[in-house]
């Protein structure tokens, strides 16, 4: 079923005038269109506006084009349901595809994640992070080091979410959601039982929904936790975690001064087992994460039309 027969259906179903309003609209359309002029003596401006508005007529050259006019006949005609759902107008988005290089990343970053209960494997991706991050303890404070690197991660994971979700797809999976929402309320009001059954069975089928809006979502929180884990892993590695030792003692001893908690040193639990390091990443992290969004003007939120 196409998106201009469901709008046509939805019409029919939320006022059965409207019907009598598309067949004036298609025995006057001349090579496909028409015009007010044409119709206003047949139906009143309030339904001709909502035909333009649910765009079964579209602008034309002369008047107003008809969108789809054998997609219009079809919407006209009565359905297996009886015509009392209408059907949504919005169409369903197509399910996002992993590549190769998404499930690679998704078995490495798994991998990664073991890095947290195995030594060798920490102590194999710290060593080759510190080949790069290892100098910078010797240039600047330990503090510094964490905002770099909660910076480089705030820039990435912005550009990774902006150019791996597609944000039009998932505006569609909540417009869709939206859709099914409206039409089951306007059936409640008219008291609708076997209209409210097809749409229960419609909202059934839209729970694959769910799951594609997860793909789409997931998808760069892979390549995000890819590149993020390592250099976690060498924070955990420096300052020694769960009675693991740190491999740089003198920067885990280093004292200092925080709001509440006074004189701590970095591997103080702050809160519970977080901590003083881990949460001064996370609270860099999420402010240099909103700096690079608001600075890059990124939307990392989809908008529902």
């Amino acid at each position: 079923m196409s998106k201009v027969e469901r709008r046509v259906r939805s019409l029919i179903s939320d006022d059965s005038e409207m019907r009598d309003a598309v067949e004036v609209v298609l025995d006057n359309a001349t090579d496909g269109e028409v015009q007010w002029v044409d119709v206003r003596d047949e139906i009143t401006s309030g339904q001709w506006g909502r035909l333009i508005e649910k765009e079964i007529l579209v602008d034309g050259d002369t008047g107003f084009a008809l969108a789809d006019r054998d997609a219009i006949e079809a919407g006209l005609e009565d359905d297996d349901d009886g015509g009392l759902t209408g059907g949504g107008d919005v169409d369903t988005p197509e399910t996002t595809t992993w590549t190769k290089w998404d499930k690679v990343a998704g078995v490495a970053t798994l991998g990664a994640f073991v890095g947290y209960a195995v030594n060798p494997v920490r102590n194999a991706i710290a060593g080759t992070f510190d080949v790069v991050l290892g100098p910078l303890l010797n240039v600047v404070p330990f503090y510094v080091v964490i905002m770099v690197i909660a910076l480089a991660t705030g820039l990435y994971s912005t550009l990774l979410r902006a150019g791996l979700m597609d944000m039009e797809k998932m505006s569609q999976y909540q417009d869709r959601m939206k859709d099914i929402q409206d039409r089951r309320k306007e059936a409640k009001e008219r008291d609708d039982q076997e209209a409210l059954d097809a749409i229960q069975e419609e909202q059934m089928d839209a729970m694959g929904d769910q799951l594609g809006m997860f793909k789409e979502q997931f998808r760069p929180m892979v390549w995000i936790m890819f590149l993020t884990i390592p250099a976690f892993l060498w924070m955990f590695w420096v300052i020694g975690y769960r009675g693991s030792d740190a491999a740089y003692p003198a920067v885990a001893a280093q004292e200092i001064v925080i709001p509440l908690a006074g004189t701590v040193t970095w591997d103080t639990g702050i809160v519970g087992p977080i901590q003083m390091w881990i949460l001064w990443y996370f609270l860099c992290s999420m402010a240099f994460t909103q700096l690079v969004q608001k600075s890059l003007n990124i939307e990392m939120s989809p908008s529902s039309s």
